[in-house]
């Protein structure tokens, strides 16, 4: 059962780049992993994509590719304590891959492991597929590979390396898992040992009715899509009580928000970062963005016109995320926004993380708040803006939150687990 000792805080392994310089980067995603752990973070984090997307590509400068278990790979060879969450489709990896990944990863690493569970909302047609599963069904497959992934795990042992080359011993401790389910069958065993540091923690995101059931059922932490106060707490309220209902404690699961951050000196500097990282999305992107978000098309409309809830088109329409159309949707209604502000809106123009703007002291308030009015048990950190951002970030921000005890001054353990407060165990 996780304890609540402190803010849980991780960070997004967002290196940029510059224009002209190899794609790869590894020695800055090296360098970047190592300020988040003098910074004594829970653990870095590394979102992937199964698909080539012009506008991420240029906006990552071509280090978006990585398959991210391998970056951290080379990660975990220059690092000791901070934890490694890599991002694996259950959508379209087989789960003895999965399984296999993970636990070699976890052994590289030596326990630092987190999997950030995910079930792909678009990309099928890189795998022989023409059309994505409904939310529904990748949901269900995805219990069904995180079940299969898990006994694999079990299916061989730590404690078979204590057996010292007897093979009758070995041959029990090592057994298939012969599961047969209605998307998987597998017979195992798995050809690696599980490693001592336990099972790996899960990370989910997507606030979907199946995401929610699915994160509150399985998942040791939710990243989620939360730009304002109220949505955090309703989100995080309900993941507790479905937690409770599925026989977990509420305290097992922990709501981790993106906090999309921009700090300078004053407020006013903060703000000019904040515009000039937006500065390449014109009026058109922002219409093409939301047409995709909820499919309303209003460029019909002035920047100085008001959209309103009876503009919206039905709830049952497809849509890429079900998440960020009801984000938009939700705030149309109870805001009825100008064209102008809609399309400023960062559920709009970027992915609905909580945006900070500010001084130093302004960020660390908005954090405390947060936490107190319980809209998030911790956050994980997107860097926004040039280099000072950051710098003031690790040399402010942290500090700030550890003398109000809201965070470790040192590890405690070395592995994620023990962060995470999953067990005794380092």
């Amino acid at each position: 059962m996780m304890t609540k000792r402190h803010l849980v805080i991780g960070m997004h392994l967002a290196v940029h780049g510059e224009q002209g310089k190899t794609g790869t980067l590894i020695d800055e995603h090296i360098a970047f992993a190592k300020r988040a752990e003098a910074a004594k973070l829970d653990f870095i984090f590394k979102a992937d994509y199964l698909i080539a997307h012009p506008e991420l590509i240029a906006k990552m400068k071509g280090t978006v590719g990585l398959d991210p278990s391998f970056l951290l790979a080379m990660v975990a060879r220059e690092t000791k304590q901070i934890g490694l969450v890599t991002t694996i489709s259950t959508s379209f990896i087989p789960p003895y891959l999965i399984a296999r990944q993970l636990q070699s990863l976890n052994w590289i690493s030596e326990g630092r492991v987190g999997w950030n569970l995910v079930t792909s909302i678009d990309g099928a047609y890189n795998f022989s597929n023409d059309l994505m599963p409904s939310s529904e069904e990748r949901y269900a497959k995805a219990a069904e590979c995180k079940e299969v992934v898990e006994q694999l795990w079990h299916s061989n042992p730590y404690e078979v390396l204590e057996a010292d080359g007897d093979f009758e011993k070995i041959k029990e401790l090592v057994k298939p898992i012969d599961y047969e389910g209605a998307f998987f069958q597998i017979k195992g065993p798995l050809n690696i040992p599980m490693h001592p540091a336990g099972d790996i923690p899960l990370f989910q995101a997507g606030a979907s009715e199946s995401g929610r059931q699915f994160a509150a059922t399985v998942s040791n932490a939710i990243f989620a899509a939360t730009p304002v106060m109220e949505v955090g707490i309703e989100l995080r309220n309900d993941l507790r009580k479905r937690a409770v209902e599925v026989g977990r404690s509420a305290d097992d699961i922990r709501l981790l928000p993106g906090l999309y951050f921009f700090i300078g000196d004053t407020y006013e500097e903060a703000l000019e970062m904040h515009r000039q990282a937006h500065a390449y999305l014109t009026l058109d992107r922002r219409h093409s963005a939301l047409e995709s978000v909820i499919g309303i098309n209003i460029r019909h409309l002035t920047l100085q016109d008001y959209v309103t809830a009876e503009m919206l088109p039905p709830e049952d329409q497809k849509v890429r995320s079900k998440t960020h159309a009801q984000l938009v949707r939700r705030y149309i209604v109870e805001n009825k926004p100008t064209v102008a502000e809609l399309l400023a809106r960062p559920e709009v123009i970027g992915s609905a993380h909580l945006v900070a703007i500010g001084t130093p002291q302004d960020i660390v308030e908005q954090i405390v708040t947060f936490y107190e009015k319980g809209a998030l048990d911790g956050f994980i950190a997107v860097p926004g803006g040039p280099a000072k951002s950051l710098d003031l970030f690790f040399s402010d921000v942290i500090p700030a939150l550890v003398e109000q005890g809201l965070f470790r001054a040192e590890y405690e353990g070395n592995t994620l687990r023990s962060h995470l407060g999953l067990d005794t165990s380092s």
